[in-house]
């Protein structure tokens, strides 16, 4: 997604998918629309069966022009005390993949299993390691078309890096008018991959919010970037190859190949190293490894193959009938839900996020940007090298930090109260690959804990 070049398909059976678009999107519009979410008490195929364990709330909220634009979301309460626990807005990257991927791969509540076969339902276990168990989270599908939000009317309708901040604004709000109770909790934003250019960028339309009083004031605190883009650079992988010969991925004279490379060489390379034999994955090491991820919970075991397949496994449980009433999604409205939406109408605008965040530091939010130490798409050398471009002095240089003894990662703290930590065998994205790690760091950073 983030390397690839996505171009619109055109075919002459164009006329016909496009009719059937505007017949669907009537049926739809026809319906009553509220904003108010509804209760999710029970969900096919979670072990153990029976009422979920954590409170579940899914709903759409318009937002722009006479709502035209109906984003969903899933709100998890958190485990421990919600009335008074921050609560995170998680926009997962892209643009365009859902962020329910966030809430069953990633940092959410819930883990899809290895599948028994291929034509009965997925199942899903609890994660012992999820985010919720600290932190109320709201899983945004956004841009509009991603996962389950759609477009009311039948035009085409194409959105940009600014559009899509602004209307993020507009949904918490709105959210939040909705649920009055928590109009006083911190408030978070947070995100990966491409959300590394959307996170400040809602942040700093929320913050603009907050400066022309806008009701509900927000309690804004700051943000979180895992595994972020912040500089979208053409075909410049100079971090990559480097962090490929630092783990033996390429001989010398490969290396020094690849960092000679231009245009589609380049991109050549990449896909090699990132693709079939040649991807490298980390061996964690510590309370977690390959063999098995969590110890005495019912869950699956980190299985490489179940990466590769999640995208497969999501759809099939996504779309099954009682799955989509149990989340209560509109009949009718938008598309089939896909991990990723390609094609996606939308247009990167914004190169280059630091001077948002260099904005945001003059309001004093707080950040933390992490990365997985393997991570061969956005290098854990790049993000060092940006977070310290912003030029603010280093209140806690570079140090180890640790769990139960053991080095999990490497850490600084500058004056913006930005803190940036590495993950030591971890990857594109740092929770899915070493989940109780991520947790640990989280859960610090959250409670205004050092690393």
């Amino acid at each position: 997604m983030l390397f690839a070049n996505l171009l619109r398909r055109r075919s002459s059976s164009s006329l016909p998918l496009l009719l059937g678009t505007v017949v669907v999107l009537w049926f739809c519009s026809s319906h009553h629309v509220t904003a108010t979410g509804s209760k999710v008490e029970y969900l096919p195929g979670v072990q153990p069966e029976g009422p979920l364990p954590f409170e579940l709330e899914t709903g759409y909220i318009g937002v722009g022009e006479s709502e035209d634009i109906q984003l969903f979301y899933y709100f998890v309460k958190s485990e421990s005390n919600p009335s008074i626990d921050p609560i995170v807005l998680w926009i997962s990257g892209g643009p365009g993949c859902s962020s329910f991927v966030a809430m069953t791969e990633e940092l959410g509540p819930l883990l899809f299993d290895l599948p028994k076969n291929n034509w009965s339902l997925p199942t899903l276990s609890l994660n012992p390691f999820s985010w919720t168990k600290v932190a109320s989270f709201i899983f945004l599908e956004l841009p509009v078309r991603t996962g389950f939000s759609y477009v009311k009317s039948s035009k085409q309708y194409r959105v940009n890096d600014v559009e899509t901040s602004y209307q993020a604004a507009e949904f918490i709000r709105k959210w939040l008018e909705d649920h009055f109770q928590y109009q006083s909790n911190s408030f978070y934003v947070g995100g990966d991959s491409y959300s590394g250019i959307t996170v400040p960028m809602v942040v700093q339309a929320i913050s603009d919010g907050i400066d022309a009083r806008f009701k509900p004031l927000i309690n804004l605190k700051g943000y979180l970037i895992g595994n972020g883009v912040t500089i979208q650079a053409d075909n410049n992988f100079d971090d990559t190859f480097q962090t490929a010969r630092g783990f033996s991925l390429l001989s010398i004279e490969q290396y020094k190949s690849a960092v000679a490379c231009k245009g589609k060489d380049c991109l050549d390379e990449l896909g090699r190293l990132t693709t079939g034999e040649h991807y490298y994955w980390p061996n964690v090491v510590g309370e977690e490894n390959d063999a098995k991820r969590f110890r005495g919970y019912n869950v699956h075991a980190f299985d490489r193959h179940l990466i590769f397949k999640a995208a497969l496994i999501a759809s099939q449980w996504m779309n099954h009938d009682n799955v989509l009433e149990a989340l209560h999604v509109r009949k009718g409205c938008g598309e089939k839900w896909a991990k990723c939406r390609i094609p996606l109408h939308y247009e990167r605008t914004v190169h280059d996020t630091r001077p948002y965040h260099a904005n945001l530091s003059t309001k004093g939010y707080r950040s933390l940007i992490y990365s997985g130490n393997a991570d061969l798409y956005v290098t854990s050398l790049s993000t060092e090298r940006w977070t310290k471009s912003l030029n603010y002095s280093i209140i806690e240089d570079w140090r180890p930090w640790l769990i139960n003894n053991r080095i999990a990662g490497y850490t600084r703290t500058f004056s913006n109260n930005m803190t940036y930590a590495k993950i030591l065998g971890s990857d594109h994205i740092a929770p899915t690959i070493t989940p109780a790690d991520c947790f640990i760091m989280f859960k610090r950073w959250i409670s205004h804990e050092q690393l």
